[in-house]
């Protein structure tokens, strides 16, 4: 599946370091970390009605991961929300909107990858653009990847940084092979997620997904699976392979891009009847009344 670009975006202004810019001028310096070496975690904010679904939990892992980068300096979560706002009303946004955040180590007196060449203070980048949800409503479909995510003792997948290259490389398979996603197995040949999305398997009656070992915390991940547990739905966290996929009932991925969205077929194997099961339209439905609720003021 490809993105298609919205005339409504042409004139968009990106706020990077506090200076709010049209998208033809703004920029970073080639002395940014995140040109240099990718050393910038990020987060994908969605805007519903003038609200963001699950703020707080995106800045608390965005907070994480520089931690755990041992960032010199982060921005409070007050600044953060600040320029989320400013950026928004400067867009004249309030629905249908995706935010690309973004928080690089920030600029380096000169070129190499020491952190101690970093003493200007974190770079905040943030990009809003009117997006409705990546996949739509319609099923999609998935090839397996060669490439591996990798394990936590290579890197940690907790730390949500700025070097996709994995997933790039498994998204080129996946164009390759003209389906919409990438299945991505673990180091030791379970699923992982794809390149974009956490995977969500039903299978008699049960709705499991895999372990936070080679995938990231995901929130929308997250709140599938409080919704089962708030709704009795039977439900699991395990290593689960390929043949279980295959076989299961039904599939879907989750991500902020995308919300939910049915897996109809992987590697050429149908899942399922082939269409959107009713245990994805359950819980889809559940979670557009959990983002209604629950999602939050800036």
């Amino acid at each position: 599946m490809q993105q298609k670009f919205y005339e409504k975006n042409k004139d968009l202004l990106i706020n990077v370091g506090g200076k709010l810019s049209h998208r033809d001028d703004a920029g970073v310096s080639p002395f940014d970390s995140s040109v240099q070496g990718g050393d910038a975690v990020w987060e994908g904010l969605r805007v519903y009605s003038g609200k963001i679904f699950r703020l707080q939990q995106h800045l608390d892992r965005l907070r994480h991961s520089a931690q755990a980068l041992a960032f010199a300096e982060i921005p409070d979560d007050d600044a953060i929300r600040h320029e989320i706002r400013r950026t928004l009303e400067a867009n004249e946004m309030d629905d249908n909107v995706h935010i690309r955040l973004t928080l690089t180590r920030g600029v380096k007196i000169t070129s190499g990858m020491d952190p101690r060449l970093n003493q200007a203070g974190p770079t905040l980048i943030v990009l809003a653009e009117h997006k409705p949800p990546v996949y739509g409503s319609a099923p999609i479909t998935l090839i397996t990847s060669s490439v591996r995510r990798f394990p936590p003792d290579c890197m940690d997948p907790k730390i949500h940084h700025n070097n996709l290259i994995q997933s790039i490389l498994a998204k080129i398979e996946a164009n390759h092979a003209g389906v919409d996603d990438a299945l991505m197995l673990d180091a030791r040949g379970f699923v992982a997620e794809t390149n974009a999305t956490h995977v969500f398997v039903v299978d008699d009656g049960e709705v499991f997904t895999s372990h936070t070992v080679a995938c990231p915390e995901g929130v929308t991940r997250s709140t599938v699976l409080r919704i089962c547990r708030d709704n009795d739905i039977p439900h699991s966290v395990r290593d689960y392979s390929q043949a279980e996929l295959y076989r299961a009932e039904e599939a879907f991925c989750t991500g902020t891009m995308g919300e939910l969205v049915p897996v109809v077929e992987v590697d050429g194997r149908k899942i399922g009847s082939g269409e959107c099961g009713p245990m994805t339209a359950r819980l889809t439905e559940l979670f557009r009344g959990v983002v209604e609720r629950e999602a939050e003021e800036i």
